[in-house]
């Protein structure tokens, strides 16, 4: 029977003292606790161990050399060998089945040969993929991507020689060959590095590695997303930020802070100094030229500044 008590587990037993009711047990749960927290602020959160893991990592990253976007394919007998003979750096050479043996070919075997180069034969089609379509006359060589150097690594080089730091900054150059050309003489008269923006301006390409003849290997190419801010940085940490500019209120000769912390500032083929550029600069600096008429282009101009601001540090 239900109400038989003799049967085993037909009765409840009662619990000591009164049931509390749920208005006085759960009284503190039911109180408002403010609002949630972010799912990055809770500490069991998978977004919170994912921010946690984030901020290690930054801290472990080195920031020196950030590389370039991607890598680049050089293509044609006669620039494969000019890179090969100029000492650009090269990941591998790859020639296309049935390629024609000529002297321009034999040479660009011989010289992957001496720096140890992989050489690859691939068909004609996959070269046309990997270079996109360029004439190649069989003969193609890849280019890493180029790791640029962090602005700050710049000055870190020049004390690192005890020397005042002197650094060529570009407003705009686009011809990879003025870049090469800029580098060289930065190499040349004893700059500690060369600073180019990230957008709207020439990159270390196969162009401007042949131009600089070398010196691309010995003086760091560094970037930066905002050139203004970066020349300010630099002004805040002590170096004088000068400008040239056909109408500057200084002549070069006349440049008495030479000797010190400098940033020499070359502008654009076309338009030279951009505005707040040229705004940001503590003086802007001309170069006497004979006829008013001529002007430089930003390689030979940048050659002309380096080598008198050389002779004024002795």
């Amino acid at each position: 029977m239900a109400g038989n008590s003799q049967r085993r587990g037909a009765i409840r037993k009662s619990s000591k003292g009164a049931t509390v009711g749920s208005g006085g047990r759960v009284k503190r749960g039911l109180e408002g606790k403010g609002p949630t927290p972010k799912a990055k602020d809770r500490p069991n959160h998978k977004a919170y161990k994912a921010v946690q893991r984030a901020q290690k990592e930054s801290q472990a990253r080195p920031r020196r050399k950030q590389a370039g976007s991607e890598a680049e394919w050089v293509a044609g007998r006669n620039s494969v060998v000019e890179v090969l003979r100029e000492g650009v750096p090269v990941t591998g050479v790859y020639v296309a089945e049935g390629a024609e043996r000529d002297g321009r070919l034999r040479e660009a075997f011989a010289l992957a040969a001496e720096r140890g180069l992989s050489l690859a034969e691939v068909s004609r089609g996959e070269m046309d993929r990997m270079t996109g379509g360029a004439v190649h006359q069989g003969l193609a060589a890849r280019l890493p991507a180029y790791e640029y150097a962090h602005p700050d690594d710049l000055l870190e080089r020049a004390r690192e020689a005890g020397e005042p730091p002197l650094v060529v900054a570009l407003d705009s150059v686009t011809d990879p060959r003025n870049l090469g050309a800029i580098v060289r003489s930065a190499a040349g008269f004893g700059a500690h590095g060369v600073l180019i923006p990230e957008r709207r301006a020439a990159g270390m390409t196969a162009s401007a590695w042949k131009t600089s003849a070398g010196a691309a290997a010995r003086v760091p190419v560094a970037q930066t997303v905002n050139l203004v801010r970066q020349l300010k940085a630099y002004q805040d940490a002590g170096c004088m930020v000068v400008g040239l500019a056909a109408d500057g209120d200084v002549s070069l000769p006349d440049l008495d802070l030479a000797d010190g912390p400098l940033v020499v500032v070359v502008g654009s083929e076309g338009k030279g100094l951009g505005r707040l550029v040229a705004e940001t600069c503590d003086q802007l600096v001309s170069i006497p030229m004979s006829n008013q008429l001529e002007s430089l282009n930003a390689g030979v101009a940048a050659s002309v500044a380096l080598y008198a601001i050389a002779r004024a540090r002795g």
